[in-house]
């Protein structure tokens, strides 16, 4: 059910732009599907145009993808080690994907990172290949990740079910934290920005408050953008360290 016009809903709506059904399957493009390749291709420009000419002493452009190659690289290192670097390519994927489609978000476009599908898609991806990892580096050893240290056999068969779905959650709480904050916060800015509207078209005076609000609502969500971009990329360091070094 399409959501009132009116409502600070209303803005994460999915609207189908081109009907496809290839083989009866639906994979319609829709104004999420638009945004997530103007997003891939933004950060295509963006890294090439920083890189195309690179110089000893970088300019503006340069400077920035340089700043997010270390940040990441760094990120990688300290939580990972050097087994970690391979990796690379993944996680700095994901961080700028999360973080462009975060930013651009507040500036009136399509959210992608406000739909659970999305992230949720994400960080399924990160478990996958974090799993996939695990068995390839320590085979069947991988599954003594689950049998906790110390505790005593007789609590076995309750401690291990429980390792095992404090495991299989990791996808679920992963992609809610970031979908949550992004739906919060741009539902926020649209309430408080119809308080202005509303307000100002009854009493002038008390418009002032909400309107002096909305700079600094906006500067916590472009914190919160950078922040949950941040989160998602540390926590997928952390989970590959942990199917890198077994400590079992």
């Amino acid at each position: 059910m399409a959501a009132d016009a009116h409502s600070p809903l209303a803005q994460f709506e999915i609207k189908p732009l081109l009907e496809l059904h290839p083989f009866g399957i639906d994979a319609t493009f829709t104004n999420a599907s638009l945004i997530m390749v103007v997003v891939v291709a933004l950060i295509t420009l963006f890294i090439v145009a920083g890189m195309n000419k690179a110089t000893i002493v970088p300019g503006r452009f340069q400077g920035m993808v340089e700043f997010f190659y270390e940040f990441i690289a760094n990120l990688l290192q300290e939580n990972t080690g050097s087994a970690g670097r391979k990796f690379f390519p993944l996680v700095f994927s994901l961080f700028m994907f999360i973080l462009a489609c975060n930013l651009i978000g507040l500036f009136g476009v399509f959210t992608v990172t406000s739909h659970i599908i999305v992230t949720f898609a994400l960080a399924l991806l990160v478990i996958t290949i974090v799993t996939a990892v695990g068995f390839i580096r320590h085979g069947a050893h991988f599954c003594s990740y689950f049998v906790p240290q110390g505790a005593p056999m007789w609590l076995m068969p309750l401690m291990i079910p429980l390792e095992i779905i404090s495991y299989l959650i990791r996808p679920i709480s992963l992609s809610v934290r970031l979908f949550a904050n992004m739906v919060a916060g741009h539902v926020m800015l649209t309430v408080i920005g119809g308080f202005v509207v509303g307000l100002n078209g009854l009493l002038i005076g008390f418009g002032v408050i909400p309107l002096a609000a909305i700079p600094l609502i906006f500067a916590l969500e472009v914190l919160v953008a950078l922040l949950q971009a941040y989160v998602f990329a540390i926590l997928t360091c952390i989970y590959l360290n942990d199917a890198i070094h077994l400590a079992h």
